[in-house]
């Protein structure tokens, strides 16, 4: 018996120190790679697109975060409290991403601020959905910044998130100049930088004809986990706009905040599920006067995942978290939500009108 335990705690601890070596090497592994972008890159941008720009123009732009195309109103997801890691099959992530460019598509803004857009995702089936939303669109450039590449992230243990290549794109019909990856303040330290996101602003320039103005446009998703690192990427977003409002440039922004602009009324759907995701709110100290904030209320622009959705579910629970904000030399001639129903993403996109005077 003695020499039966004897061999059964030298076999334990041999799996022991097999899984500490494992981890080990996965962490070095992990370091090793981690994706550690520049403060600004230059973006590659391609496409067709031959419309031009004058001062006076009216520009309409949505915003949409897609989900990475398995955030859809019939799906739960285990980082918010639900239980679905990876949905059943490629077949549901084709078939939102068919519904998302339909609706994108519908919406035929001059500009798009697309979120969460995977590249190449295990738990999107590897899909590049970039390519998909972008082959039925003509005379348009097109351009990416990744927020989140990892090889392998080793989470859930028993059916992990795996590699993820994610990011943010935009869609634009005016000629562009310059498309830049500009870096945010991140709160993870290492490890934990090792697998998590690495926001960023998308900050594209078109030429306004006859003029040596420019239309300064930036897609974004802020950090939705700590609400001391949201509050600094709204202050570098707030400060590089007004350093581009004063060179006379217009200035668009607008995408995923994960808070709440000012212009939020923070009791139309009040939070009552704050253990996943609590959003911080936004105040105007940032800008000087004139700037606007550009949100539409009258449904809310995204859901947590905590539950399939159901409107008339109590367990559901609601947020407008994603608009624009333009620069004082513009009129802003319309906001609007529009209502999906979270048919094929956790977020409505958003449709700004906006005039450069």
């Amino acid at each position: 018996m003695k020499k039966f335990l004897k061999s059964f705690f030298v076999f334990l601890l041999i799996i022991v120190l097999f899984a500490a070596a494992a981890a080990s090497a996965g962490l070095v592994y992990l370091t090793v790679n981690e994706y550690n972008p520049a403060d600004t890159e230059d973006l590659d941008f391609y496409g067709t697109a031959t419309k031009g720009l004058s001062q006076g123009d009216t520009v309409t732009v949505l915003t949409y975060n897609i989900g990475h195309g398995f955030s859809d109103s019939s799906h739960d997801f285990f980082l918010y409290g639900g239980k679905t890691v990876k949905t059943e099959s490629s077949d549901i992530i084709n078939e939102n991403l068919n519904g998302i460019t339909e609706i994108i598509n519908e919406q035929n803004a001059d500009i798009d601020f697309l979120q969460e857009v995977d590249i190449d995702s295990k738990l999107s089936y590897n899909i590049d959905q970039a390519s998909y939303i972008t082959s039925s669109m003509d005379n348009s450039n097109f351009s990416f910044a990744p927020n989140l590449l990892c090889s392998y992230i080793p989470y859930p243990v028993t059916n992990n998130i795996g590699k993820t290549h994610s990011g943010i794109m935009n869609v634009n019909k005016f000629t562009v100049d310059s498309a830049l990856r500009s870096s945010l303040k991140n709160s993870y330290e290492w490890p934990q930088s090792t697998v998590r996101h690495k926001y960023c602003m998308l900050i594209e320039r078109t030429p306004i004809q006859d003029s040596t103005k420019q239309l300064v446009t930036i897609n974004l998703q802020f950090d939705g986990e700590d609400s001391s690192t949201n509050e600094a990427q709204f202050k570098a977003l707030c400060e590089f706009m007004q350093l581009e409002f004063a060179k006379g440039n217009y200035v668009i922004a607008g995408g995923d905040f994960n808070g709440m602009l000012p212009s939020v009324n923070k009791n139309k759907y009040p939070s009552v599920n704050t253990e996943y995701y609590d959003p911080s709110s936004f105040t105007t100290e940032h800008l000087t006067e004139g700037w606007k904030y550009c949100t539409d209320d009258s449904t809310p622009t995204a859901r947590l995942m905590n539950v399939p959705y159901d409107k008339n579910s109590s367990d559901n629970q609601f947020y407008v978290i994603d608009g624009f904000i333009t620069s004082p030399n513009t009129i802003v001639e319309s906001t609007k939500t529009i209502d999906t129903d979270f048919r094929c993403s956790s977020h409505n996109p958003v449709l700004i009108k906006v005039t450069l005077v």
